[in-house]
């Protein structure tokens, strides 16, 4: 694997430009790559890059604050750690962070170091999060090589339905039936039906016999 194409990105969203400068010389310092960002909308504008990310992110900002803009992340489905810092921060606000899923709220003036364990932690649970996620994005991309019929006979073979059975569904012989299911088991990489079974519950495929 090339380590430059993994290195990970923090992303850095503060209204203040010194912040954003200590921020980034601070990260900088331990061989992070940061992005340093001056309102959510920015973020927004920009693509996440497909490396393990996290997010420094300022509960006070101008418009959408910081907490806003977490449930507005949660809500898009992207889901990048973030690292709360406020210089106005009190026990409700941080127990609604930390309860929404961030991965600390730090206080202004925080020590660098609760900073650094806090990215490397995140990028961490990032890193951990594309691990698990990989098998199943590759599982689609095999999945989307199937032909529209060769999926319908996936479903019906892993609902249980023998060939005989899925050609009088679909209207074809059984002959093209177990071609069908050949090229299915091929093109999937299903070494067995069971195997079959366990990728369409992955995916969300299973219908139920009838």
């Amino acid at each position: 694997m090339n380590d430059q194409a993994e290195q990970p990105v923090v992303f850095v969203i503060d209204d203040d430009p010194s912040i954003r400068d200590s921020l980034k010389s601070l990260l900088g310092s331990v061989g992070l790559s940061v992005e340093p960002l001056s309102s959510t909308a920015e973020f927004l504008r920009s693509k996440l890059p497909d490396v393990p990310c996290c997010l420094v992110l300022d509960v006070r900002l101008p418009g959408l604050s910081g907490l806003d803009f977490q449930a507005e992340l949660a809500k898009s489905n992207i889901r990048i750690p973030i690292i709360f810092i406020t210089g106005h921060g009190d026990i409700p606000m941080s127990v609604k962070a930390m309860k929404a899923g961030a991965i600390e709220f730090l206080t202004k003036p925080f020590r660098d170091q609760d900073l650094l364990d806090a990215v490397q932690l995140g990028l961490e649970r990032d890193r951990a999060r594309r691990d698990q996620e990989m098998p199943l994005a590759e599982l689609r991309q095999r999945f989307d090589m199937l032909t529209p019929r060769e999926q319908q006979v996936m479903s019906f073979v892993t609902a249980g339905l023998m060939n005989k059975q899925i050609a009088g569904e679909i209207g074809v012989s059984e002959i093209t039936v177990k071609v069908h299911r050949g090229n299915v088991m091929r093109k999937t990489g299903a070494r067995s039906l069971a195997d079959l079974v366990r990728m369409a519950d992955l995916l969300g495929l299973r219908r139920t016999k009838e």
